[in-house]
């Protein structure tokens, strides 16, 4: 285990179908979310265990005031190797704006946007945009792949870039039938001219996403190489996740596929999540872990607290119940608002 998923918030700025019921969920109070200096010393103490990547989620971690210094603090940990941000966008241009008034020009090393259609009407049937009336939609697709030109052009001009240090700038597109499943096509072809990796990964039957169906794997294959040709398998991980990554071509990009149902990946699962309010869940289709917040608000020494860690990671499910690969995939009612991705 050397990969971890940090909520900062359960709040976001959209209610997406798969995500969230169409009235929203309650948000926690603030007096029941971690503190950014509790998260810091939770990520010091699983660092020593071996934590190497830290990715920071939400809901929309964007919301949270503060963000932008806390990313830069977890670089200063000793043991994290790589800090990475997942966003739906909305709020990146601002955090970039924010990024370059510090004069560090420092962004995380990975950067990953979900954006699940770029049409005015799917667009907005998906995300539930509180802001999101027909004539404004396209203005939102258009700012989002706006600022990923803008965060490319940020690096190309940045005196201390180098390629092989570059932000990984991804773009993730959950597919669902009868939906959205027109817009992998389009949404492939953003990588085209542009240095970014765009995946796209099976929707899970988690909380709201259960009452819609997936489009597998092969078949997001099948279309893609009908319309621009064979994919490429690609060598090496880019990134410390379950992704399979392929070139097209003619393509500047590279495309990415999470066959979470199909497949499953659990015999190389690298990663542990730490919900917004503390607590270390071990396993995206399992309830068990250990509330960390509860140690530390009680007074457990570091040394303990690791002992827990653990004590509980050995726990760690041998398999989810997501993936046709290991058993029937099963509906699980908790929304993956509430856990962070």
């Amino acid at each position: 285990m050397d990969y971890l998923r940090v909520s900062v918030t359960d709040r976001c700025n959209m209610r997406c179908i798969y995500c969230m019921p169409p009235e929203g969920v309650h948000w926690k109070p603030h007096k029941d979310i971690l503190t950014f200096e509790e998260i810091i010393h939770i990520v010091k103490i699983m660092a020593d265990l071996g934590i190497k990547k830290v990715r920071v989620t939400g809901g929309e971690p964007l919301l949270r005031r503060g963000t932008t210094l806390f990313l830069k603090n977890l670089r200063t940990i000793s043991g994290i190797e790589k800090v990475a941000l997942t966003t739906n966008g909305l709020l990146l241009g601002a955090y970039l704006d924010e990024i370059k008034n510090t004069g560090e020009n420092i962004l995380p090393d990975s950067i990953n946007i979900s954006l699940n259609a770029l049409s005015n009407e799917r667009y907005r049937q998906i995300t539930r945009c509180e802001n999101a009336k027909p004539e404004n939609i396209v203005a939102v697709t258009e700012k989002i792949i706006s600022i990923i030109d803008q965060l490319l052009e940020f690096q190309l001009q940045n005196k201390n870039f180098h390629p092989e240090k570059q932000t990984l700038i991804k773009i993730n597109c959950v597919p669902i039938r009868t939906i959205n499943d027109e817009e992998i096509i389009p949404i492939a072809a953003l990588a085209k001219d542009r240095n970014i990796i765009v995946r796209f990964i099976e929707l899970m039957p988690i909380g709201s996403a259960a009452l819609y169906q997936y489009v597998s794997g092969a078949k997001i294959i099948s279309q893609i190489e009908k319309t621009f040709g064979s994919l490429e398998p690609v060598d090496g991980i880019q990134g410390n996740g379950p992704a399979k990554y392929y070139s097209l071509p003619g393509f500047t990009g590279k495309i990415g596929f999470i066959n979470a149902v199909t497949h499953g990946f659990c015999e190389t699962c690298n990663r542990l999540r730490l919900t917004s309010e503390g607590f270390l869940k071990l396993c995206l289709s399992n309830n068990t872990g250990l509330s960390l917040r509860k140690l530390i608000l009680s007074g457990t020494s570091d040394e303990k607290i690791s002992q827990e860690i653990i004590e509980a990671v050995a726990n760690k499910p041998r398999y989810h119940s997501l993936s046709k690969r290991y058993c029937a995939p099963e509906m699980h009612p908790n929304g993956m608002s509430g856990i962070g991705g």
